[in-house]
């Protein structure tokens, strides 16, 4: 699929400064929690743990500590994530075009 549903507006820098500041500070306490509930966070081959991804990204409004807004991502495939998101906010193709339903 490439029609992309990425229109939220984008605030200010200093909005999205402080979204990520929070998720900052909330980071490794989450991941405590997520331990208790789910196992280990996860981490590569080296040790390093992986990234959480904002599903809405906090660039565009994203909540920077909803547990519904946060899954953990190898840190490849969110840097591939993040510039297909960058793509889509773009507004270039393949993504103004309708994909399959």
């Amino acid at each position: 699929m490439t029609h992309c549903c990425c229109n939220y507006s984008t605030p200010s820098t200093a909005q999205t400064a402080a979204q990520r500041q929070r998720w900052e500070n909330f980071r490794d306490g989450f991941r405590e929690q997520w331990s208790r509930r789910f196992g280990q966070w996860p981490t590569d081959a080296q040790g390093n743990n992986w990234p959480a991804h904002h599903l809405r990204d906090l660039h565009h409004g994203g909540n920077p500590t909803d547990w519904e807004n946060l899954i953990p991502m190898p840190s490849d495939i969110h840097g591939k994530l993040n510039g297909l998101y960058n793509q889509c906010y773009a507004n270039n193709p393949p993504w103004t075009t309708v994909g399959i339903e």
